[in-house]
């Protein structure tokens, strides 16, 4: 009984060696942080405590094309002339949580979306930068940094970013490497000779890493029409392969592989000084039981800009019943595509046999005498919001392929 009760003790302090070496770890990798600031009438929300996360959230990713510092290939005149300093958030998502757990969706905003801007706080800490009643979406990061994006998608959306980190191309390429790279299906053959490095995939099944998964991230004119609307979806495509990959691989059930994530991430992205390695892992926790089914990656809902054909504008219809569901904390349910650049490989549900009676119509099953009869007018609480057909996107379950452009 000594020598196990021994064994038993060696074993509980290596597991908590190992957990408490992976926090050191990934702490010790920490960039300095961001500050968000409170939109107007609402408060900065509490950090959560170690443990679970409680309630919903709402996390900011904003991917700057800014080259200055990034060395190697961005050094050229040519490479830094496309874009330098703060740059733009070119690609901007929010992931958002449900305060259940249940559902969650990842919204991608367009560069091109001409939107109100609002006042923000400088970046210096001095003063306030001017907002704009019209402006390109992606010149928020030039403006204000990542506070100045995440108030403007809290307009945009009518929720408040807790959490927020920034990301540049060298991060998105060792991110990719952290996770050992993501197998996507390419329906066609996608070919584009003005990413860095250039595209040349053939059809199938293809695994990305490194500067090859950035390139096809941030590939526009190798995917659908070109556009960066074309872009979002190609984006989609890989993302959902991403969130399978991670759930298939049980990782969102080990927090050791995710303070591993959470490491790479400390490394290779800005966080805002609420998104510390612990309220990571607790993110990647709370998604455990939410199943991709309930995962949804949608494009922000908008038309083409009747003053500008190259740009776009809030489609009314579409933003007001996403922002609806966003603030009442409710899923969402897509009816329309999944995008220019997509194309949903998920095999149909199995055909219903019309001759097999419905289990209700059995009259040996005993009746549930808790059950109260509900009432045909009325949805139940929580009941998905349905998405007008001109909303584009899939859920993390469905299996797509990448169309190229030619």
């Amino acid at each position: 009984m000594k020598i196990l009760a021994a064994a038993v003790a060696v074993v509980v302090v290596s597991i908590g060696s190992v957990a408490a070496y992976a926090v050191w770890d990934v702490t010790r990798s920490i960039k300095p942080s961001i500050h968000l600031a409170a939109a107007p009438g609402q408060t900065s929300q509490a950090v959560p405590s170690v443990g679970a996360i409680e309630g919903g959230v709402n996390l900011l990713i904003a991917g700057t094309d800014s080259r200055s510092g990034l060395g190697g290939v961005y050094e050229t005149g040519d490479e830094q002339d496309a874009s330098s300093g703060a740059g733009n958030n070119d690609v901007t998502m929010l992931l958002h949580i449900a305060q259940d757990h249940k559902s969650a969706m990842v919204i991608s905003f367009p560069r091109d979306l001409m939107v109100r801007i609002p006042d923000c706080p400088a970046p210096d800490g001095d003063g306030t930068i001017d907002g704009s009643s019209r402006a390109q979406f992606n010149t928020a990061l030039s403006r204000g940094g990542v506070p100045c994006v995440a108030l403007t998608v809290g307009e945009l959306t009518g929720v408040q970013v807790q959490f927020a980190a920034e990301i540049n191309f060298n991060g998105v390429s060792a991110m990719s490497s952290a996770i050992g790279g993501v197998t996507v299906c390419l329906a066609t053959p996608v070919e584009d000779e003005y990413t860095n490095p250039q595209l040349d995939l053939p059809a199938g099944s293809n695994t990305l890493v490194g500067d090859q998964a950035l390139s096809f991230l941030r590939s526009r004119h190798g995917v659908g029409d070109g556009s960066d609307l074309g872009r979002i979806s190609n984006q989609q495509v890989f993302l959902s392969a991403l969130a399978r990959k991670v759930v298939d691989g049980g990782v969102l059930a080990n927090p050791i592989q995710l303070y591993g994530l959470a490491k790479a991430a400390t490394a290779n992205m800005t966080l805002s000084d609420s998104l510390t390695p612990t309220t990571m892992v607790q993110i990647g926790l709370a998604l455990k039981d939410t199943g991709l089914d309930n995962v949804v990656f949608i494009q922000f809902p908008s038309v083409t800009d009747p003053d500008n054909v190259n740009r776009v504008i809030p489609s009314e219809s579409g933003a007001e019943a996403l922002s609806d569901a966003l603030v009442k904390d409710l899923p969402v349910k897509l009816t329309g595509t999944t995008g220019v650049a997509a194309e949903d490989q998920t095999p149909p549900a199995a055909p219903v046999d019309p001759a097999a009676p419905p289990a209700s119509t059995d009259p040996s099953a005993p009746a549930d005498p808790s059950a109260t009869p509900a009432d045909p007018g009325t949805a139940p609480a929580n009941a998905a919001v349905e998405l007008p057909s001109s909303v584009t996107g899939q859920t993390a379950a469905q299996q797509t392929c990448t169309k190229g452009n030619n």
